[in-house]
């Protein structure tokens, strides 16, 4: 984890997104694994599929700058797409944009709700340790 301190907060301040959050999105999707591969075809650190790591000019996946800041903008993208609700930005980096935006839910699939759930507890967890 320490070795990507440095990417994490320069990411977040690029794109206004806490840290503390980065930190907890990276552990839930790949648990700080740069080589990661998902069954789904995600990879890297924050678990890209090929055409949304594409669509953020990330060229190399495995490459943990490039991931980190590429995963990064996608979730400030989704925050701004939902008005800035954590939850629901968080069950459309998992489940995709388009099962989540216009219904103003999160979809009721349990893999989805079980990783906004796995989110939210790793980032206030991540909140209290930066805290001390």
């Amino acid at each position: 984890m320490e070795a990507y301190e440095s990417i994490i907060a320069s990411a977040g301040q690029r794109f206004t997104i806490d840290p503390d959050l980065v930190r907890a999105v990276i552990k839930a999707e790949s648990n700080f694994n740069p080589r990661a591969v998902s069954p789904k075809g995600a990879l890297g650190l924050m678990q890209l599929m090929p055409f949304t790591a594409k669509e953020m000019s990330v060229a190399n996946p495995f490459d943990p700058e490039e991931n980190i800041h590429g995963g990064v903008r996608y979730l400030s993208e989704l925050l701004q797409l939902l008005n800035r609700n954590l939850p629901l930005a968080l069950a459309a980096y998992n489940a995709g944009p388009e099962r989540v935006i216009g219904r103003n839910e999160i979809p009721s699939i349990e893999e989805t709700r079980n990783y906004v759930q796995r989110v939210m507890t790793y980032y206030k967890d991540f909140k209290r340790r930066s805290k001390i």
